[in-house]
């Protein structure tokens, strides 16, 4: 399949907001590309790059590179030179990847190019496209979408499953089980404003659990082999022989655990995410990580028992199995309410949830008991409950948005005051933005801009926005060594000036 075709399906999902249309024209995609093809198409359509991390930065594409007048390049060929970025290593590995990248626009239409550009820096945004690529897969090959569902549910990928039902039909769809050690696709959460308010939305009997700010795993043991993995369904056995030796000392020896991996300090209380995620993400000389920052698996739920599937069972029924099977001190903190009408229970449970906070973690899930594990979705029987944390910061520079946002300003660069009178950047967000919201920024920050190149414009520091924002963690990309997590415009702020935003100090002290 030529890349082109890709492209203008891509153009076309992002520039509508019907999913009834996006689905459409998905389907007509996958129903004329090859099955040898799909993954690759599904993977980019969705932002992601199966080789991983490039290491390929907005300092190698700013250069203009003549593109070619006619499509010629095809998803195929675009892999293989994606592959071939990928193994350059070494002294001039800087200087070799520009090279290749050169090569690959130059071979690449005018679209192809911003496409290819924006699948490198990580800016292919369509929103929900998984989901909807997964319904235009079942229209494409005549299956219910429930069934592919299940399959992708079970399997983990997407890509694979449907690689294999465009190549073989419906029928392949029953092959794709549950299987201890092939990873599964973690269930997600939705949100609410409270505790109180999650319990009344539920409607029925639930269990309010301790949020960990950790590293989420899935544990998988068949016999003595022992098979770690993350949200991303990595696989990390090698890095965490502590998990590793938690799960041999388990009575059972054929399940599936889903847990966060954390670390405490002196005093019990967690250490921060990004201690952790250097601790799991190293590669070299995990003893003396290991030594430096012990970790601890904590879990809450289980996806297999004796070799059986216990997805299908409701929450109350797979707690059982998980306290048979995990001792209590590796058991998630919980407290159940039994009945979501009582005063007295709901003020329980928001005391639970301000001890919870008060312990150093970062908030609280309420999940309905009655309710399966729903692989890979954001199910509504799960509600995570955590503080909002608010600031008032002012717009450094915006960059130009693209597809559905092509056109307008759109990601904004965010800094707080400094002593100094200068600003103090902390990250940067395009998230919470309405459509109004988006057409007004970019009136207004056209008219403090003061340089643009075509990617980013640089604005005078006027422009105040409140950001709503999850917590505050290290990051030696910006000058405070901090960055916000999670951060969300909230509203822009015109009435306020630079002068009453947030400082730098305020948002250091935050982090105590």
């Amino acid at each position: 399949m030529l890349l082109a075709r890709l492209v203008d399906v891509s153009r076309t999902v992002a520039a509508t907001s019907a999913r009834s249309r996006k689905i459409a024209a998905l389907a007509e995609l996958f129903a004329g590309t090859r099955p040898a093809d799909v993954s690759l198409v599904i993977s980019y359509l969705a932002g992601r790059v199966p080789q991983g991390r490039i290491g390929i930065g907005w300092s190698v594409l700013k250069e203009p590179v003549p593109p070619a007048d006619d499509p010629r390049l095809t998803v195929a060929g675009t892999d293989t030179a994606l592959s071939a970025l990928a193994e350059v290593a070494g002294p001039g590995a800087k200087a070799e990847r520009k090279r290749l990248v050169r090569e690959l626009l130059a071979v690449a239409t005018p679209a192809e190019q911003e496409f290819l550009m924006r699948l490198l820096m990580g800016e292919v945004r369509q929103g929900a496209l998984d989901a909807v690529a997964l319904e235009a897969v079942a229209k494409a090959a005549a299956a219910p979408a429930a069934d592919v569902r299940r399959a992708v549910m079970l399997d983990g990928s997407l890509p694979r499953v449907a690689a294999a039902l465009l190549a073989e039909g419906p029928s392949v769809l029953a092959q794709f089980r549950l299987r201890v050690g092939s990873p599964v696709q973690p269930m997600l959460a939705h949100t609410a404003k409270s505790v109180t308010e999650a319990v009344q939305a539920l409607r029925t009997p639930c269990v309010v659990e301790e949020k960990l700010d950790g590293i989420r795993v899935q544990v998988h043991r068949s016999g003595d082999g022992i098979r770690i993995y993350t949200r991303s369904l990595d696989d990390i056995t090698d890095r965490l022989p502590e998990v590793t030796a938690a799960a041999r000392e388990m009575t059972g020896d054929h399940f599936i655990l889903d847990g966060e991996v954390i670390a405490l300090d002196g005093s019990g209380r967690p250490v921060p995410f990004q201690d952790i995620a250097s601790r799991v993400g190293s590669r070299v000389d995990v003893d003396a990580a290991r030594a430096t920052l012990p970790l601890s698996p904590v879990f809450f739920d289980v996806l297999a028992a004796d070799g059986e599937p216990t997805l299908d069972l409701d929450g109350g029924e797979r707690h059982a199995v998980l306290a048979r099977l995990v001792p209590e001190p590796m058991r998630v903190r919980r407290t159940v309410v039994d009945d979501p009408a009582s005063a007295r229970q709901i003020a329980a449970a928001e005391e639970f949830f301000t001890e919870t906070l008060r312990r150093g973690h970062e908030g609280v899930l309420v999940k309905a008991l009655d309710a399966p594990y729903v692989a890979g979705r954001r199910g509504r029987s799960w509600l995570k409950v955590k503080p909002v944390h608010t600031l008032d910061l002012v717009v450094l520079a915006v960059e130009w948005g693209h597809g559905r946002r092509a056109g307008v300003l759109s990601n904004l660069h965010l800094g707080a005051r400094a002593a100094d009178g200068t600003y103090v950047m902390l990250g940067k967000t395009f998230k919470g933005l309405t459509d109004e919201m988006l057409r007004w920024q970019t009136d207004r920050l056209r008219e403090l801009a003061i340089a643009d190149d075509g990617f980013t414009v640089t604005v005078r520091p006027e422009l105040v926005v409140e950001i709503a924002y999850d917590g505050v963690q290290r990051s030696p990309r910006y000058p405070a060594g901090v960055a916000l997590r999670f951060a969300r415009v909230l509203r822009h702020r015109p009435d306020k000036s630079a002068q009453q935003a947030d400082t730098i100090e305020q948002v250091l002290d935050s982090r105590a």
